[in-house]
Formats: C-alpha cells, structure tokens, sequence
C-alpha cells in the first residue's frame, strides 16, 4: 500500500508524492542538485547536513548502494526526494536498494514528485526552508507554515566535525598532511592517503598551537560546511597557522574558510551549487575543468594585495580558486576529483604535494 508524502515550502508551495525510506517529519533547507550518478556519494556528504535534496535527474537508484561509496558513516541531510526511485537495481557492486538505505539510516523519502516544478520554485525564490513529511500536511498547514516562517539554519560545523584527532597512514608514506575536518569526505581523504601523505584529522576547533606542535609538512582546510557565521569561529587559528607559512590547501568550504580568514567578503548564492557538471575555468592554463560542487557561498571581493583568483564558474562568473601571496597557499571551490563523478581535478592534489618540503617530518 503507497502512502502519501508531502513537502511544504516556506512560501506556502505544496508538492505531493509516496513516502519510500523512513516514516515522520523533519525540517530543513531545501537544495537541489544536478548529478545524475553519485547519490549514494550526495547523501552520505556531510555538506548536506540539515538540508533536504532534491535531484533533478529524474531516475535515481538504478545501481543500488554498497558500502565502499559512502562519504562519510552517516546521512546528514533531513530529507530526500526525487522523480523516480528503482526498486530493483542492475550493478554487480550493489548490495540493495535505496528504499532500504534510507530505512537503515532513518531519513525520509519522497518520490513521484514534480522535481522539475520543484527545482524551478528553488531556482525562481532561492534557497527556502521546508517540511518533509508523511503525515497529512493539510491538517497541520497553518501550524507549519508559522513554523517555517520562524526556522534559522541549523548550527551544521559541530554536527559534521571529528570529536576527536584521528590519524590515517598511508603506505609508504613520504608525507604529514594535517586536515582540519568541516565536514570532510572519504574520498578527498583517500586522494592523499594514495599520494603518499599520512594525515592527521582534526576537529574543528583545534588550537593553531597543537596543529603546528605536531610538525606536518602541511596543512588542508577541507570540504563541508560553508557558512561564514560558523567558520568565523576559526579565522583565528587558521591566520596563525598562515604565519607559520606551512603550506596550505583549501577545498570547497576550506577555500571560504581560507579566504574569510584574509578579509574577504563572502556573499550567499541564490540557490548554490551543486551537482557533478559546474564548469570551472582556471585562468593560468585556460582549462576547464568538469566539477563536482557542493555550497551555498561564493568569495563577493578580497583583496588582491592578499590573493589572486585563479578559477571562475563559468555559468556565473564567480570565484572558484584563489593563490595567496606571501604564503604558499591556494584553494578551489569545488571538489578535485569525486568518486562518484570527474576525474580532472587530480593535478591539485598533485599542485599540493609538490609544495612540501623534500625533508619531511617523515624523515627526521
């Protein structure tokens, strides 16, 4: 028996559809995102955290789920929704469905839905909160339209974050990369393990002090959560590790992070990006790199005695990458390299290793 579903947007927009994975009710800010592969990868991204997504690829679980492709051990976003769902999926990887990972990880479901109208609502109004529901939304409409109007994003950043410094070796390791954890996914730390980098993970809010005590040969401001309110707490730490001038790369939420810390003025994004195809053109080699993306702010302006923007997104012309001066430093705004999409991004993992000093701490 399908039950229905419902989700409320804070503009009083109602779209229906069937319930499939957990059964309740959630808040949350409502993203879409355009990959059509990789959504194990988007729900298990701890940049998701708090919101619900949206896909607007219209077929979504026709190769299952296994337990190599997620990006982290749990599903952060408050709620999922798509088109079309596969019950019955076709991989030699799969090991079940997405109707059942959504059960295992107690995150509400939603299909049969009007993405398209949906996405357009997103696209037209911006980002919005919403309620995902199984419940019939029309005997409480009044009562969760006052409390959309009321809902502030969710503090994400101690949500995401490690509890506590956890150190992953690599086989013949060359390398000590210290990673300051917003939200990291697995596959950002695989890329250095298989360069060759031990890499020490640190929760958010690690004093500069202990991070340079333990003497890394550098130093990675990682993907995840991107708001500015949040990382503010941080420029501190990371403009003292700045004048230590350990080498330092910054992706995706590390790059506003980097940026924030130098004075720049960040601005949000009218509904973000997000997806597995941004288009991203690096101004030095005037290449164009397929991207896979994943937030909600842009750098608005920084000054250009501090930083040089290296890399814009080619459908809206904003900040993408950024080299400090001074510093050997740089950060890109999107994800180098992804599991579950594009593969050209390798060269900045590479860019970063060759920054680090031929006499590591490795081998003193």
């Amino acid at each position: 028996m399908k039950e229905q579903a419902y989700i409320m947007l804070s503009n009083a927009q109602i779209f229906e559809g069937i319930s499939f994975g957990a059964k309740g009710t959630a808040f949350g800010e409502i993203v879409f995102t355009t990959g059509m592969v990789g959504y194990q990868q988007t729900l298990t991204d701890p940049a998701y955290c708090g919101r619900v997504i949206v896909q607007t690829f219209p077929l979504i679980g026709n190769y299952g789920v296994n337990s190599e492709d997620n990006e982290s051990d749990s599903v952060y976003a408050s709620g999922y929704v798509v088109r079309e769902k596969c019950d019955f999926p076709s991989n030699f990887r799969s090991e079940g469905n997405l109707e059942e990972f959504l059960k295992e990880k107690n995150v509400i479901g939603i299909y049969s839905v009007n993405t398209r109208g949906l996405t357009r609502s997103i696209r037209e109004n911006g980002v919005m909160s919403c309620v995902i529901t199984t419940e019939n939304i029309y005997d409480k409409k009044d009562e969760l339209a006052e409390i959309l109007k009321l809902c502030k994003p969710q503090s994400r950043l101690k949500k995401v974050t490690s509890k506590e410094v956890n150190i992953y070796k690599a086989e013949n390791a060359k390398h000590s990369v210290a990673m300051l954890d917003l939200g990291y996914r697995k596959s950002v730390l695989n890329e250095f393990l298989s360069r060759g980098c031990n890499v020490t993970v640190y929760p958010a809010f690690t004093t500069a002090d202990e991070i340079a005590a333990a003497g890394h040969d550098g130093i990675v401001y990682s993907n995840g959560t991107d708001s500015p309110d949040e990382l503010s707490a941080l420029k501190g730490t990371v403009k003292a590790l700045f004048q230590k001038k350990i080498p330092a790369f910054g992706i995706d939420a590390g790059h506003i992070l980097m940026a924030l810390s130098s004075g720049a003025e960040i601005e949000k994004l009218k509904h973000g990006h997000r997806g597995l195809n941004q288009p991203v053109f690096r101004k030095k080699t005037g290449t164009t790199y397929v991207t896979e993306q994943n937030h909600a702010h842009c750098v608005g302006y920084i000054d250009l005695a501090k930083a040089e923007v290296t890399h814009i997104n080619l459908n809206d012309k904003t900040c993408e990458g950024l080299s400090y001066k001074g510093i050997p430093a740089f950060s890109v705004q999107f994800i180098p390299t992804t599991s579950g999409g594009a593969q050209n991004g390798a060269v900045f993992y590479d860019e970063f290793i060759a920054m680090l000093p031929n006499n590591s701490t490795l081998k003193k």
